[in-house]
């Protein structure tokens, strides 16, 4: 229950902020198992070690929830971060 109402919340978070919308499908796409379709909940759902993991590294304790501002804070990060890394690749190429 705890994951649906994340999920929720952190979507209608999503929802106002287009600016993350391709941060959020682009981190999605990355995170989901390879052959994500052909296993149950057929949605793709990074692997739950991996979850655990970042939880364990955020919170300090893998019983913890993620907060939905984390969740923004980190595709703010990750679309930065990627902004800034394409920016050096163009730079190196002149």
């Amino acid at each position: 229950m705890k994951t649906l109402r994340l999920a929720t919340r952190t979507i209608a978070a999503l929802a106002v902020r287009p600016d993350l919308w391709v941060a959020g499908l682009s981190q999605a796409r990355r995170l989901a198992p390879n052959r994500w379709y052909a296993q149950w909940p057929f949605l793709p759902l990074p692997a739950k070690e991996y979850l655990e993991f970042r939880i364990l590294t955020q919170y300090g304790d893998t019983q913890r929830s993620p907060e939905v501002r984390d969740v923004i804070d980190y595709l703010e990060w990750s679309r930065d971060w990627h902004s800034t890394a394409a920016r050096q690749r163009r730079k190196r190429r002149v």
